[in-house]
């Protein structure tokens, strides 16, 4: 089983930016449980961080014929309002959980709305960098049930 993980932008600064929001832990941290994770579920888990809009857009079309089967994706704030990255999502016929750090529920207004929610299966938020391994689990149940 092939799994992509994408974490848009400034998720390579988890442990740096906004700690009282996104945590201590660092980015090598999530990278970590991520691996051990897949070990543990013996899946093959690639993960793909960029900033900019165009490389996650990219990537996610390449999922299409590279034997993914399904995708974990934090698009950051592109969450909000990136519909170049949620038509990408909404054009690829495979399992996607959309995953956030905090609990977007309870944050600033703009980040109540996700257009790129209705392209994914589910969605996952406030279960800090434990939310990607719950994401991860629920990622193969529906591959799986394909």
């Amino acid at each position: 089983m092939k799994i992509l993980v994408i974490n848009g932008p400034n998720l390579n600064f988890l442990g740096i930016r906004e700690k009282a929001v996104y945590g201590t832990q660092s980015y090598d941290t999530l990278l970590a449980m991520i691996a051990e994770k897949g070990e543990a579920k013996g899946c093959r888990i690639e993960v793909f961080q960029s900033n900019h809009e165009g490389a996650i857009i990219d990537r996610i079309q390449d999922a299409y014929s590279d034997g993914t089967q399904g995708i974990v994706i934090n698009p950051g704030a592109y969450t909000h309002y990136s519909y170049a990255v949620r038509d990408a999502l909404a054009g690829i016929d495979m399992p996607k959980i959309e995953i956030h750090i905090s609990d977007i529920t309870k944050r600033e207004e703009f980040r109540k709305i996700s257009v790129t929610r209705e392209a994914c299966d589910k969605q996952i938020y406030g279960h800090g960098l434990e939310g990607y391994l719950m994401a991860i689990d629920d990622i193969c149940e529906l591959i799986d049930k394909k």
